[in-house]
């Protein structure tokens, strides 16, 4: 395995996969090309080093223990995690890799594949960080960044939870338009939570205690029966 390839500054990168020969094969092999690695076998580990670590790259197997890799990615993009991911998968049908780019992911490989192309893939996703970031989102005086998880009302910084974060993310890419219990569920909480819809209220109930109530304002709707709309203007 050559350890070729172009000088570059410590890069730390996040490899999750459950095949134990195969883990070790790609964490030998980005660590003899300079690379800081972490590991994860299962879909748990991984989504919690991916909010809590700060990655310049992942690369994440689908067919992980559950949560599986689709939904572990849908979760970091939906937390405002923006780091580069190339997934690995067995299978090579359309739908899957469909699937894959519509949760997030920015390049894969197919397996059995070449290391090289492996590190030609890496390069790429490494050589384009300025296009990796998110618009900051707007609503009125409310200002969300994906980038560095920065809320703020006006030039007031709001403190939120990771959760509380995701959510009034959700809400913030599609304002003006009801999003009901069951979308926020399946887009927020659907790999870990068995419970009922009520927990969609009580985090909605955070956000406004955080985001409207110290600021004198109404900026999420209740429709009845249905579920939540960010209001356009929330001044």
């Amino acid at each position: 395995m050559s350890d070729d390839g172009p000088e570059r500054p410590t890069s730390r990168l996040l490899v999750i996969e459950d095949d134990a020969r195969m883990l070790d094969l790609l964490r030998r092999a980005f660590e003899s090309r300079g690379f800081a690695v972490d590991v994860a076998v299962d879909g748990v580990r991984a989504l919690r080093l991916g909010l809590d670590g700060d990655y310049d790259l992942v690369v994440l197997d689908v067919m992980i223990p559950p949560p599986d890799g689709f939904k572990v990615l849908r979760s970091w993009r939906d937390a405002g995690r923006t780091m580069p991911v190339l997934l690995l998968t067995a299978r090579d049908a359309v739908a899957f890799r469909v699937e894959g780019l519509d949760s997030g992911a920015d390049d894969y490989v197919t397996k059995p594949f070449a290391v090289a192309e492996l590190f030609a893939r890496v390069d790429r996703l490494l050589a384009r960080p300025s296009q990796l970031r998110p618009p900051v989102l707007r609503c009125g005086d409310l200002t969300l960044d994906p980038a560095t998880r920065a809320v703020h009302r006006g030039e007031v910084p709001v403190h939120l939870s990771l959760k509380e974060f995701a959510l009034l993310h959700e809400l913030m890419r599609k304002p003006g338009q009801v999003l009901s219990r069951t979308h926020l569920l399946d887009h927020l909480w659907d790999f870990s939570y068995e419970g009922d819809s009520n927990v969609v209220d009580v985090y909605v109930g955070y956000l406004r205690d955080k985001l409207d109530r110290p600021f004198g304002v109404r900026s999420i709707d209740t429709v009845r029966g249905v579920g939540y709309r960010l209001r356009e203007d929330t001044q």
